[in-house]
């Protein structure tokens, strides 16, 4: 393990994901955030724009993002909207700094797949192949020798992760599976809206990009599956609950789903396959995902389902854990284990 600590450059640092990612780094061990970017709030001290961590970032500012300020800097973490990391990336990656990104710009490997899922070309196609898809739990390897890493957001993540296993194991038909998924307020970030303001979202459970939802796209490609997707957005501040089903490939006993789960997630430290129903609330704060699975001989369906925090396993946290891999540190350092609650 190296025994320094690696100056850290953070783009998007005044928005929710910005926040959770300096929360997460004033606890660990190696990674220091240095530069702090943010266009809205350039100018304004940690303090003012995430009053939560005053204590932990006494003095510091958020800048105006500047390539030159990165001399120095030995990892860079993106948490912008899509298309803007497009136009830096490549500054970024030939200064030959360790880069996670966690906006859709290098996820999807098809410059045409992104084109259809976001309505623009994508500006930098020939840096797609130098991205690795992150999840660590099913791409430990390749994140280990990347130096460059899409991190994948909350909804791909619940989803992929309760039924990557079951689809490899062949006891989902292809092309059969349904995902409804709910996300907590925080997902939609933080400019102000009226579709996630507090009178429009209180009291209310609402589902929306039916059909069409661009994260259906990370999904297909993870599972090799088609599937419809429907997200929801639910009266919480954080956290994922994804209800997943698919039409069952053969007959099978009630618990083989979560027998698989088990056998899959024997060794990974943030993924907890119980037999209980998953709840958003026992993932607040944590890396931490809870998967469980069942066949149902009625409907001949299997049923999967994962819970994780959204800013946490879902976005920062996951971006740390893909860092720590890249940069050879223990994959557990800083990261949560546990949950808050209630």
């Amino acid at each position: 393990m190296r025994d320094m600590q690696i100056r850290t450059a953070i783009l998007g640092a005044s928005g929710f994901v910005g926040g959770e990612l300096l929360r997460l780094c004033a606890a660990h061990p190696f990674l220091r955030p240095a530069k702090l970017f943010g266009d809205s709030k350039a100018g304004q001290a940690v303090a003012e724009v995430h009053p939560h961590l005053a204590l932990a970032y006494p003095g510091v500012a958020i800048e105006q993002f500047d390539a030159a300020a990165l001399d120095g800097v030995g990892l860079v973490f993106a948490a912008l909207p899509h298309g803007q990391t497009q136009a830096i990336a490549g500054s970024i990656l030939d200064r030959g700094i360790s880069f996670v990104d966690l906006g859709a710009d290098f996820r999807l490997k098809d410059p045409a797949a992104y084109q259809q899922w976001y309505g623009e070309p994508h500006h930098a196609p020939e840096l797609l192949e130098r991205f690795v898809y992150g999840i660590p739990e099913l791409h430990r390897d390749a994140i280990r020798g990347s130096g460059a890493v899409a991190a994948a957001g909350c909804y791909p993540t619940a989803t992929i992760l309760a039924l990557k296993p079951l689809v490899d194991a062949g006891l989902i038909e292809a092309n059969s599976i349904v995902v409804d998924a709910s996300s907590g307020v925080s997902g939609a970030g933080r400019v102000a809206k009226e579709a996630t303001a507090f009178n429009t979202i209180a009291e209310s459970f609402a589902a929306y990009g039916l059909v069409s939802h661009r994260h259906t796209s990370e999904m297909e490609a993870e599972l090799g599956s088609t599937l419809l997707f429907t997200p929801h957005l639910a009266p919480m501040n954080r956290g994922i609950l994804a209800t997943c089903y698919g039409r069952a490939a053969r007959p099978m006993r009630r618990d083989e789903p979560l027998e698989v789960l088990r056998a899959a997630y024997a060794d990974e430290p943030f993924v907890h396959v119980t037999e209980q129903a998953p709840a958003t609330k026992w993932t607040l704060g944590s890396n931490a995902v809870q998967v469980t699975a069942r066949y149902d001989p009625r409907t001949e369906r299997v049923l999967a389902i994962a819970a994780l925090d959204n800013l946490v396993k879902g976005a920062a946290g996951q971006m740390i854990q893909c860092a720590n891999l890249m940069l050879g540190f223990e994959e557990t350092a800083g990261l949560p284990l546990c949950g808050v609650y209630p």
